[in-house]
């Protein structure tokens, strides 16, 4: 196995302070995702000894309108300096700002090619930022039909689209397959056509967003294309637990880690 497994402690253990459930997720070996820096201790986390393997790379911002973009990129710099107090060093962005809810800030139902040029400058600049400090970016593609309707560039089509024009190491796609199947399906298709740019894959079965195993994607074949690709990302599980969070971390693994 090339890939390394990991496990977002925003969704897990959710009855637990944030540093213990990181120090649970690492005590099993696994790497460790967050959400929003802003909300947690980062020299908290850091002492657990836990490697992260993703965190939010913005605050606020979007990649489309003068004031936004520039706050995007102002963030996605604070962002960077925050990454180094826990030695993160994959950031992770969307086509625009979230609110607490994940939901879209500047919703929209469409956008025009000048849009859709002027993303990809935003994008372009955002890589070029992360050649300065080291860092490296991810775009994550959102589903549109039920969780984050509204959002620009949700679909992984968009954001396959977006991050392959601009080719640069330090922008890499977070092919989310649990929005994938959502909006778009055709999942092994889909990883192979954006194997290239993917730096991380992040899995929850359909419905309800929980461990694979609980519902209609067959991640046994995707792993088994993983393997076949000699994938060497991070294969994370942003899910709910369907029950005790050890026994989706249990199912998690023993798919992808057999």
């Amino acid at each position: 196995m090339s890939y390394v497994l990991a496990a977002s402690a925003e969704m897990l253990y959710t009855d637990l302070p944030m540093v213990e459930r990181v120090e649970k997720i690492h005590a099993r070996g696994l790497g460790v995702e967050i959400w929003d820096w802003t909300q947690h201790d980062l020299h908290e986390l850091a002492e657990t000894g836990a490697t992260f393997y993703s965190m939010t790379g913005y605050i606020e911002g979007d990649l489309l309108e003068e004031d936004g973009i520039a706050r995007f990129l102002e963030t996605a710099r604070e962002s960077v300096e925050a990454s180094k107090i826990i030695e993160c060093v994959r950031l992770n962005v969307h086509g625009t700002g979230l609110d607490s809810n994940g939901q879209a800030i500047r919703k929209r139902e469409s956008v025009t090619a000048a849009e859709r040029s002027t993303a990809r400058d935003t994008l372009a600049r955002l890589a070029d930022l992360g050649a300065e400090t080291g860092a490296t970016f991810m775009l994550e593609n959102l589903n549109l039909l039920v969780d984050h309707p509204g959002t620009p560039f949700g679909r992984a089509e968009d954001t396959v689209e977006l991050v392959s024009s601009i080719d640069n190491p330090h922008l890499q796609l977070n092919l989310d397959l649990y929005h994938a199947q959502i909006g778009e399906g055709n999942l092994v298709e889909l990883i192979r056509e954006a194997f290239p740019w993917i730096g991380e894959i992040q899995v929850a079965d359909v419905p309800g967003r929980l461990e694979p195993g609980k519902g209609e994607i067959n991640y046994s074949r995707i792993a088994q294309e993983l393997h076949t690709l000699e994938f060497d990302g991070v294969v994370g599980l942003e899910g709910w637990a369907s029950g005790k969070s050890g026994a989706a971390l249990d199912a998690f693994t023993a798919i992808f880690r057999p």
